[in-house]
């Protein structure tokens, strides 16, 4: 029986009977099983950088409570505050993914990150979910055609910026959440298509320009020019069968570099075996197939085309994750939502969920001011 009075009309009263429970519980426990898999995959990386063993999971438990608080609140907000939320992050980001290119320190090639109070922030983390909901207010409230311009025009300024990063993978991921927010907004089919085809010129144009683009992409397409990383990850794979080596067992935490992060699915498969991944892709699908559902039930545009737009961002960067892991993509540095080791990313992914948990509330409608 729950605490809390269905007749209650206090703010957190009226959240607790409109949320949806089973995705919150969804959720948590991914978030359960991502503590679990950066206890067993970080102690390895956390002494061959001198650091204390428990370094990187307690860093992410640190950074889990503050991400959870973000979630709740977040998911507190009402259609209007949810918009209200975004423009705000996304006037803040934009200027602070510019900032990168000039401030930020190159890692591994590319300029992502910038430090703020002794962490490293990655503003384009924070500017996704925020240009969604954006654009989403923009293709429901003016129609997918008269909105289709200051849309892309939004889309192209992130795009862009990504690009001199350089971070193509994400630059690719952002049109192809804005492509799903075309469709569920009603945009006419050769706009659409147009979009597809502005998508493979730019994929040509990474391909052309960044030479770690192109040798990715030839290494997917080449069998004989595998990826260490992901060769490693295949064999960590096939080596944990149906039920694991067990956990503390798997020894490619010890040689894979990112074995906590990008490669954590692979980790868990060589421990926890193929049954425990399957367990998390039942989630995600789970996510993803409910989220629809909910949303389908809105008769707010704006609902189904801001909360659609962060549930494909959701279950696009997931699948994006594991099918590096399983080589069904070619490499590109993505996290498994909610399971790889996170700090600041985790607070993003934290708001992003919650402002679509916000939007997937019974009765939510965009009342504007």
């Amino acid at each position: 029986m729950s605490a809390i009075a269905r007749t209650d009309r206090s703010l957190v009263g009226t959240w607790w009977w409109t949320v949806d429970h089973a995705l919150l519980g969804a959720i948590a426990l991914l978030a359960a099983i991502g503590v679990i898999m950066v206890l067993a995959s970080s102690p390895p990386i956390a002494r061959k950088l001198e650091l204390p063993e428990t370094y990187f999971v307690v860093k992410h438990v640190v950074f889990l409570g503050p991400a959870a608080l973000v979630l709740i609140v977040a998911s507190l907000l009402a259609p209007l505050g949810v918009l209200r939320a975004a423009k705000a992050v996304l006037a803040i980001g934009l200027p602070l993914l510019a900032l990168t290119l000039l401030f930020g320190p190159e890692v591994k090639g590319a300029r992502r990150w910038l430090p703020v109070a002794g962490v490293l922030l990655q503003p384009s983390e924070f500017v996704k979910p925020a240009l969604v909901v954006v654009v989403g207010w923009l293709l429901a409230v003016r129609g997918p055609l008269a909105g289709f311009a200051p849309a892309a025009g939004l889309v192209a300024a992130v795009v862009g910026l990504l690009f001199l990063q350089p971070d193509m993978g994400m630059g690719v991921l952002v049109v192809a959440v804005f492509g799903a927010q075309l469709l569920l907004a009603g945009t006419p089919w050769p706009l659409l298509a147009l979009l597809g085809f502005g998508g493979i010129g730019l994929l040509a144009v990474g391909y052309l320009l960044l030479p770690h683009v192109q040798a990715r992409i030839d290494a997917f397409l080449d069998p004989a020019a595998e990826p260490y990383q992901v060769q490693a990850a295949l064999e960590a794979i096939a080596s944990g069968g149906w039920f694991g080596r067990g956990p503390g067992e798997g020894v490619v935490k010890f040689y894979l570099p990112e074995a906590h992060s990008d490669f954590v699915f692979a980790t868990m498969a060589e421990e926890f075996g193929i049954l425990a991944c399957l367990v998390v892709v039942a989630l995600f699908a789970f996510i993803v197939l409910r989220g629809f559902a909910r949303l389908a039930e809105s008769p707010d545009r704006f609902v189904l085309v801001a909360g659609g737009g962060l549930l494909t961002q959701l279950g696009l960067q997931a699948f994006i994750n594991m099918g590096v892991n399983l080589e069904l993509l070619p490499t590109k540095g993505m996290t498994l939502p909610f399971v790889s080791y996170g700090g600041s990313s985790l607070l993003a992914l934290a708001l992003a969920t919650g402002l679509m948990l916000a939007l997937m509330r019974r009765g939510a409608r965009l009342e504007e001011p």
